[in-house]
Parts: structure tokens; sequence; C-alpha cells
């Protein structure tokens, strides 16, 4: 067995999963709303075709989400999202028919300009937070944990943010944190993840990401995936396109792996410790995967994916550096991706799993498998990028920021 590999297999009926969380109906919501931004395009869903020749399957499929908005990453779906339903409230105006728009009234703009948003963040939610902050013409402020890169802070700076700062904390602690701050000040807390009493905004956030599940299926044109690769922090991405593909497959779900860093492997715990609570990693984990270093996973969907996930690895930081490696370089006529380390641990996970029998075997991956992974990031950390694909120190790259 590899190594550098967990592999724990869900003791729980997957088939038996029911419940009505993050369906198609909360996607087309979401969707509606991303139509209405500026620069919204749709991510492609790249085949690599030759990829798939090689190891035998019928299909690996890239939703590649390296250029949504401007960000180098999908998180600003649910920060736009959930800003939008937090004005849509504050404002008294129904999210169902409402679009970006209907907030370019300037009685309502010279309002938003005292609204002040705070979060913590690994990267990229707090870029989203930022730039969805100042599309609405409101403030954010944006905390993050210890040991984050300067080329992250910098990213949320050029995203609209009104300060940044890295802590001298963990990521659970930065939380604290915002929490305590938003609390003293006055300010809107936009995080990305959940707990008793604070549920409505994660929520709302997870709910944006599902505007990728919904582009996806339609670009799939028909055809099912039968196995999904996502990766979790605290499992708030992870678990909404789980539940919304089980809302969609319901009579066949596809077999759902759930990717970590093996440090950080909250999701994994949990699941192992069969108690059907979710628990915490504690200390101060170290992972090249700065976007899932995350301790304790979302409440809200960690019962999904304690109930509807058919694997969970715990993958050593070699993997997801394997995966980067192979999206820059790609086989013969493949498209190249740019994937920073969070968003490549899926591929990295599914090229070992494909190359060794016995896992073949376990996932009951064959000739007929159509893959899907998400690479939910670009080069966040380009100094590091380019030193993982062996190409040494390069300028930082300059992206153009949706405004």
């Amino acid at each position: 067995m590899n190594n550098n590999i967990r592999i724990l297999k869900n003791k729980y009926t997957v088939n038996g999963y029911k419940d009505s969380l993050f369906t198609r109906n909360e996607a087309e919501n979401a969707i509606r709303f991303h139509r209405s931004l500026p620069c919204y395009n749709e991510t492609p869903l790249k085949s690599l075709s030759s990829t798939a020749e090689k190891y035998g399957v019928g299909a690996i499929l890239v939703k590649d989400e390296s250029t949504r908005f401007g960000l180098n990453a999908f998180k600003g779906l649910g920060g736009s999202y959930a800003i939008f339903r937090i004005l849509c409230d504050y404002f008294g105006m129904d999210h169902e028919t409402s679009v970006y728009e209907d907030f370019h009234n300037s009685i309502i703009r010279k309002q938003c300009e005292n609204i002040v948003f705070v979060t913590a963040t690994d990267g990229n939610h707090g870029k989203g937070v930022a730039w969805a902050a100042s599309l609405f013409g409101c403030k954010s402020h944006v905390l993050m944990p210890k040991g984050s890169a300067e080329s992250r802070k910098h990213a949320i700076e050029n995203a609209g943010a009104s300060s940044v700062l890295i802590t001298e904390l963990n990521y659970d602690k930065t939380v604290a944190l915002a929490k305590k701050l938003a609390k003293e000040n006055g300010w809107i807390l936009v995080q990305d993840t959940s707990w008793e009493g604070y549920e409505e905004t994660p929520r709302c956030i997870i709910e944006g990401y599902l505007t990728m599940a919904q582009e996806i299926i339609g670009q799939m044109g028909g055809r099912k995936p039968t196995h999904v690769f996502l990766q979790a922090g605290v499992g708030a991405m992870a678990g909404g396109i789980t539940a919304y593909l089980m809302d969609v497959y319901k009579d066949d779900p596809p077999i759902i792996t759930v990717a970590e860093p093996s440090t950080v492997a909250c999701v994994y715990l949990s699941a192992e410790i069969a108690d059907d609570k979710p628990h915490s990693i504690d200390g101060d984990p170290e992972t090249i995967m700065a976007g899932l270093n995350c301790g304790t996973p979302c409440s809200i969907t960690w019962p999904v994916l304690r109930d509807a996930v058919s694997f969970y690895c715990a993958c050593e930081d070699c993997i997801t550096e394997r995966g980067m490696r192979a999206y820059a370089l790609p086989e013969n006529g493949d498209p190249a991706i740019v994937s920073g380390e969070s968003g490549a641990v899926t591929y990295g996970l599914l090229l070992e799993i494909l190359e060794d029998s016995e896992l073949r075997k376990l996932w009951k991956i064959d000739e007929n498998s159509a893959i899907l992974l998400i690479n939910t990031e670009g080069a966040t950390d380009p100094v590091n990028y380019e030193k993982i694909l062996g190409r040494g120190m390069i300028n930082e790259c300059k992206t153009r920021i949706c405004t």
C-alpha cells in the first residue's frame, strides 16, 4: 500500500444518504446571481484524454477554477454570494429576484460605504471576500494564520481589502479572532466554516460554490461522472458539491473521494473515530496545501461528508506536488493546467490510484470510468509553484482581477 496516502473507506451506507441540503434549486439561485456579475464566464471543463487513454479509463475531466473572476481560485463564488445575501437582508431585498445591478442605486451604494466585513483565511477565501466587498462598495478586513505567504497577503490587498494582517495564530484561532473583532467593532463576519449559532452565512457561501457544479453538469452534456475527487479543508466546498451530486444522481450516485493534507486531515479523523461527530486537529500543523490547512470540519457539511463520501484520503505533500507537475506538464495533446498546492492534491491522488492495480480495484475504476476533478486554484504562491515545478525563481505573476 502507498506510504504517502492513508485511505479510509466509509463505514456508513453511502446509498442511504438522504438530505435536502445544497440541491439544484439552491444552485440555480446562486448561478443566476453570479451571471449578473461583471466578468462572469463559465470556467472550462478540460478533458485529459491522452492521460485517460494511457491509464485505460473512459475520461478524466478537470473543472479548472484557476481563472474564476481573475481571482486565481473558486472562492469568489462563495464570498460574493454570501455578501449578496447579507446585503439583500440588510436592504430588505428578495435574493431570488435581485441581481448585482440592483445595488447600483446611489442611495444603496452610499449606505454600503459604512458596511464592514471581516474574515479569516488561508488565502483564497479572504481574497474572494475582499473582492466581493469592494464590488458592492463595502470595506473588508482580512486576517491570516501564521506562516501565510506574503504573495497571498498581497493578492488579498490587491483584491480590495481595507487591511490584511498575518497573525501569530493557527487557522482556527485566527477564525476566533475574526469573530471577536466582528463583535467588538460591529463588523459582519463572513466565514467559510460554521459552528453552533453561526450557520446562515456559511450556508450561503456553500450555496455559492454550487455554481461550479451547475456549470459542470451543463458542460458534461448528459454524461454522468462515475468518480469524483474533492479536496477538503473544513469541507465546505466538498460537502456542498457532494450534496448537490447526490441530489442530481440520487438513483446512481458517483463514488466520491475526499482528499486532505495528512498533517491536518480533520475530516479523515472524524470519519475514523466514527462517533457521528466532527473532530478537530490540535496544534499548529504544517503543509504546503495552505488552503486546506484547517483543523475543524464545517458543522453544516460534516453530516454530508460522513454519510455520502465513499473514501477519505490523507495525503502527504508529495502527492500534491506530483499533481501540480502532472497538470503543468501533461501527456501529449492534453491541455496544460496551472494548479496550486491546494488545487492539485486530487490529481496526484488519482494518478497514484491509477498506477496501483489493487487501488483501482478498490475504487472500481475501469475502462468505462468517467473521473471528475476540480482544480480549485492556480499558482497562488508563484515562487513556490515554480520551485515545485523545478524551474527556480520567477517574478510574481500579475493577475487581472474583475472589477
